[in-house]
C-alpha cells in the first residue's frame, strides 16, 4: 500500500527505443505540467496545502515547491549537457530542501510562477534539440550512470505526472 502511495504511477522505466513521437509526447507532458498543477490546486485552502500524500510524505505545499526546485535543477542539467562534454551533475538533498524556510514558510504562488516561466523556456529548448543533441549525456555521481537528454526528457515527464498523482492523492487524504 505504501509503495502505491509513494509511486502511484509506478517507477520510471526507460523504453528500449525512444523515437521522436515519444519525445514529442514527453515534451508535451512537461509543457502542460504548470497548467495541470494550477488546475489541481484551484480552490485549495491554506489548510488543504498541509495535507500529505501518504503517511510520512510531503505536504501539497512541499510538493509544489519541490517541483520548482527539481525542475530548475533538471533545466540546468540539460544546459550543462548541451554546453559541456558529458558533465558530472550536482545532486542535491531534496528531502532537506523540502524543510527549508523557502518551502515551509512561503505561499506556493512563487513556485507556480517559477514553474510557468521555466517550463516555457524548457519546452522551447527541448523542441529545438536535434538528434545529436538528444543523445548528449551527463553523469549522475550517485549512480555513475550516463543519462542521455532524451531519456531525461522521459524522466521529467514521468516526474511531473508522478507528483500530479501525489497531489491528487493528498487531496483525498486526511493526513496533516
Amino acid at each position: 500500500m505504501t509503495e502505491n502511495l509513494a509511486y502511484p504511477i509506478g517507477h520510471f522505466n526507460p523504453p528500449s527505443r525512444i523515437d521522436q513521437a515519444l519525445i514529442d509526447l514527453w515534451i508535451q507532458q512537461i509543457a502542460s505540467f504548470p497548467g495541470k498543477l494550477t488546475q489541481e490546486l484551484h480552490g485549495l485552502s491554506p489548510t488543504d496545502l498541509l495535507r500529505k500524500h501518504r503517511p510520512g510524505g510531503w505536504t501539497i505545499q512541499q510538493l509544489v515547491h519541490h517541483c520548482a526546485d527539481s525542475h530548475m535543477n533538471s533545466f540546468i542539467r540539460f544546459k550543462l549537457a548541451l554546453t559541456e562534454e558529458n558533465p558530472i551533475i550536482k545532486p542535491y538533498e531534496e528531502h532537506l530542501w523540502a524543510e527549508l524556510a523557502d518551502v515551509t514558510q512561503i505561499d506556493i504562488a512563487s513556485s507556480l510562477s517559477i514553474l510557468t516561466g521555466l517550463h516555457q523556456r524548457w519546452e522551447l529548448l527541448l523542441r529545438s534539440l536535434d538528434t545529436e543533441e538528444l543523445d548528449r549525456t551527463f553523469v549522475h555521481p550517485a549512480t555513475q550512470k550516463m543519462i542521455s537528454l532524451k531519456t531525461n526528457i522521459g524522466i521529467y515527464a514521468w516526474h511531473a505526472e508522478h507528483h500530479l498523482a501525489h497531489l491528487k492523492n493528498a487531496k483525498l487524504m486526511e493526513i496533516y
